[in-house]
């Protein structure tokens, strides 16, 4: 008989169909008309009754089926009032058909820590900037980002009627990156991705060592990522902290199965085990291609303004 699929394939599968419950929840408390926002922070860090109720969701239903897992989410939630209905048991078939890469084949339960951003994007989403909008599930093992899976709840909303809404990213290092075609922005062209809500004179100072053609300001890490992915930009530029571990986490699996490169912008990777602090308070710098040449660009102003 056929062995049973990885331990590591079987979370990936069901972080799947778990994202796509996520991504009805976002969509439905949308629909209903009443967000219920709470500031954490200030009036950039926010919270929506659809924040609340996907995490929910997701760590309920992935600590349902993988008890010893370590999940880590953006919200502080009280564990005790999930519903049945947000419950997912669920798992994608076409993941689990996959090949685990042999050095992921013996991972147990306890090894994994799952990082996630029920909704990366509140802000936007608060202001109907929906496409800046994802949910993200990273999967970290020996403190890397191994596998990851970003849902887009609004990916192509404004199609028309017809078009089928939202869709789910996933990937594991040494197998690749799915749901997306996978895109190298124009040869030649400097195109940086940031921040929408969250500039700063460093920022701004950065991205202009960096000589730019282009600069887009979007909400949501997640979505930046995407960006990068698909060939709109060619480099993710954040100096300044306030990025946190659930941001990246998904997003760094699927960019490095796919050959991209994230680090701080000293270089430094990111570490994602449990113990590790939520903020990554040296920035980001990212790219799918070229990253030395962005790297050995950031000013040393900004570096030493900017500790890991």
């Amino acid at each position: 008989s056929m062995a049973s699929p990885a331990l590591l394939m079987r979370v990936v599968a069901s972080a799947y169909s778990v994202a796509e419950k996520a991504a009805t929840i976002v969509r439905n408390v949308l629909a209903a008309g009443d967000l219920g926002i709470v500031e954490k922070t200030g009036a950039n860090d926010l919270q929506t009754k659809a924040d609340r109720l996907v995490q929910m969701s997701i760590c309920a239903s992935l600590a349902r089926k993988f008890p010893k897992v370590t999940i880590i989410g953006e919200e502080e939630l009280p564990t005790d009032e999930v519903t049945e209905e947000l419950i997912e048991d669920g798992h994608c078939e076409e993941i689990l058909k996959k090949t685990c890469p042999a050095q992921y084949t013996e991972i147990k339960e306890e090894e994994l820590v799952i990082w996630v951003d029920p909704l990366d994007g509140t802000k936007e989403y608060t202001e109907g900037l929906l496409d800046h909008v994802t949910v993200l599930i990273g999967i970290a093992y020996g403190g890397k980002a191994i596998a990851g899976v970003i849902n887009q709840p609004y990916y192509n909303y404004e199609a028309g009627a017809d078009a089928v809404v939202g869709r789910t990213i996933w990937g594991v290092l040494g197998i690749g990156a799915f749901g997306f075609q996978l895109t190298e922005a124009p040869a030649g062209k400097h195109i940086i991705v940031t921040t929408r809500s969250h500039s700063s004179t460093l920022v701004n100072d950065c991205i202009s060592a960096l000589n730019p053609d282009t600069v887009i300001r979007v909400g949501g890490a997640g979505n930046k990522i995407i960006q990068l992915i698909e060939g709109k930009a060619s480099a993710y530029v954040f100096a300044s902290p306030g990025c946190k571990k659930w941001d990246t986490c998904a997003p760094e699996a699927i960019l490095h199965a796919v050959g991209g490169k994230i680090t701080d912008i000293h270089g430094n990777s990111f570490q994602y085990n449990k113990e590790v602090k939520h903020m990554n308070s040296a920035g980001v710098l990212a790219t799918l291609r070229n990253y030395d040449y962005y790297a050995s660009r950031i000013p040393n102003t900004v570096k030493q303004s900017l500790m890991p």
